[in-house]
């Protein structure tokens, strides 16, 4: 075939096709099974109670919403897909941010005051301790050690487990909280930049041609 042949002939190369709509704007649905998928471990993980790794595990995930979420441009209409995804983002940063807490909220009476609750947990502890000098019976004179052992072991871990207990029943309202509180400073944001963006296009509109 001559070179003219050749320059003549259409390329047959097929072109790349457009990106999916909203490709890149969104939590890919992977991410966000994820993130379902990693609740279920850290609650797993628990066992009783909140271990430190659950905090780990919240911050990791709370770095994922930031670093990959991207809202729809800002509408004022509930119905409005800007709506949907700033629930699903409020709701899922409270998720995260109550599960980074937990351990803290066991631990810290800061965090988690109600003291009432904690004097009944140590009331618990006190209860499991005189639990395991009873089943040792006779055998509790041999080594007072190891029975001083056995008694701060399981008070320790019956008190880990009681305020475990209450630490979930009280995670929601954490988390709501956070949601609603996200959720109101998003929304306040990205009004503030629609309403930026609009008055510099009409800026623009208006000046010279």
């Amino acid at each position: 075939m001559s070179d003219t042949g050749r320059r003549g002939s259409p390329d047959t190369r097929a072109a790349p096709g457009p990106a999916p709509a909203g490709a890149g704007d969104d939590l890919p649905v992977p991410g966000v099974i994820g993130i379902g998928l990693a609740a279920v471990l850290t609650f797993a993980l628990a066992q009783g109670s909140w271990q430190w790794f659950a905090t780990f595990i919240g911050v990791t995930l709370l770095a994922i919403m930031l670093a990959f979420q991207r809202r729809a441009a800002w509408s004022p209409d509930i119905r409005s897909p800007y709506m949907r995804g700033l629930v699903a983002y409020a709701l899922v940063v409270g998720l995260c941010v109550a599960i980074a807490l937990a351990p803290a909220l066991q631990r810290r009476a800061w965090l988690f005051p109600m003291p009432q609750t904690r004097g009944s947990c140590a009331l618990a502890g006190q209860y499991a301790a005189l639990q395991a000098e009873a089943a040792l019976g006779n055998l509790a004179g041999g080594d007072a050690a190891a029975l001083a052992f056995a008694q701060a072991d399981q008070s320790r871990q019956a008190v880990a487990d009681c305020l475990a207990a209450t630490t979930t029943l009280w995670l929601p309202v954490y988390a709501v909280g956070v949601a609603l509180l996200v959720g109101a400073v998003a929304w306040t944001r990205d009004r503030a930049r629609a309403a930026a963006g609009a008055a510099s296009a009409r800026r623009e509109g208006s000046g010279p041609g």
